[in-house]
């Protein structure tokens, strides 16, 4: 199943924003899913990041234990400035 990404909740962003903080590089993140046997490059991470690909469900799983976080912290909304 395919998540939508909205204008409030950017799941793209937030993948971005936990990586980075987390110091793994695009390559490094689509490697630690392809051990667990999820099908990603990392043209579709980056497509997936900057909002124009939807994301699967199993990805999204898969994002969540490579990144060690949850998935509160995946679909944080954005905040209103």
């Amino acid at each position: 199943m395919k998540i939508k990404q909205t204008t409030t909740i950017l799941i793209g962003q937030n993948i971005r924003r936990i990586r980075l903080s987390k110091g793994i590089g695009q390559t490094e993140l689509v490697r630690l899913l392809q051990l667990q046997g999820i099908d990603m490059t990392r043209e579709s991470l980056v497509k997936i990041e900057r909002g124009i690909q939807h994301i699967y469900t199993s990805q999204l799983k898969g994002i969540r234990d490579a990144l060690e976080t949850t998935y509160d912290e995946l679909l944080k909304e954005t905040e209103e400035i």
